[in-house]
């Protein structure tokens, strides 16, 4: 079986933190809530994201806040999310794998796929999978097992694959299925967070390779 990366795409390959936090704080306005710096964001980003929202309002959003907030959210990161680029060292990063690679997101699949081809990137990818529930609602893990096992016949076995995120919940899924993980820390996760999981922390692409190389080399 060859080595293979299954990547992240929001904040591991796709640089929009900004915009996140941009858009987070106006589905925080909805509802009278103070914004947030990037540095407090990453300190309190939860996932799945309704957890994150119960921790930044200290209870749980009821159903019509919940409503309002994510159709805020998703307005303003769709009216700014054409502004960002790939990660600093993504494509050098994607080119110099050598074995395969897929990608699997929580963004919306039918958003993703064009902004994956936009940039560039989709011929890196033997599979791009995205998120086709409601948001907010589940993390990665289930979404990892069916993405898998799509991509079993092009001889990708979980033990020889490395998923690379920017969130403890691209670890948990990782660990679900039995694959490597490591964390990227320019995206969602402060580092200090991502360190408490057990597994090789990135400060850039190139070094999250590095890091999958030696994880399937053992």
């Amino acid at each position: 079986m060859r080595a293979h990366i299954v990547w992240d795409w929001n904040g591991t390959l796709f640089d929009d933190i900004e915009v996140v936090v941009e858009a987070s704080n106006a589905a925080f306005a909805a509802i009278q809530l103070a914004p947030l710096t990037v540095q407090q964001y990453r300190e309190q980003y939860q996932v799945p994201v309704i957890g994150f929202y119960e921790q930044v309002m200290g209870r749980t959003p009821t159903a019509e806040e919940w409503v309002v907030m994510d159709a805020r959210f998703h307005r303003h990161y769709e009216a700014l999310r054409d502004g960002c680029r790939l990660t600093g060292g993504a494509a050098e990063a994607l080119a110099g794998w050598s074995g395969s690679q897929s990608l699997l997101s929580m963004y919306t699949h039918a958003d993703l796929v064009p902004l994956v081809r936009r940039l560039g990137v989709e011929r890196h990818f033997i599979r791009v999978d995205g998120r086709a529930a409601s948001s907010g609602v589940s993390g990665k893990a289930e979404h990892l097992v069916r993405h898998l096992a799509a991509i079993q016949a092009e001889g990708v076995d979980p033990s020889r694959t490395v998923l690379i995120g920017d969130v403890v919940d691209d670890a948990l899924a990782a660990a679900h299925v039995g694959a490597h993980a490591v964390l990227f820390s320019g995206g969602s996760h402060a580092r200090s967070e991502l360190e408490r999981v057990g597994v090789p922390v990135a400060d850039t692409l190139a070094e999250a390779v590095g890091y999958a190389q030696d994880l399937v080399k053992s």
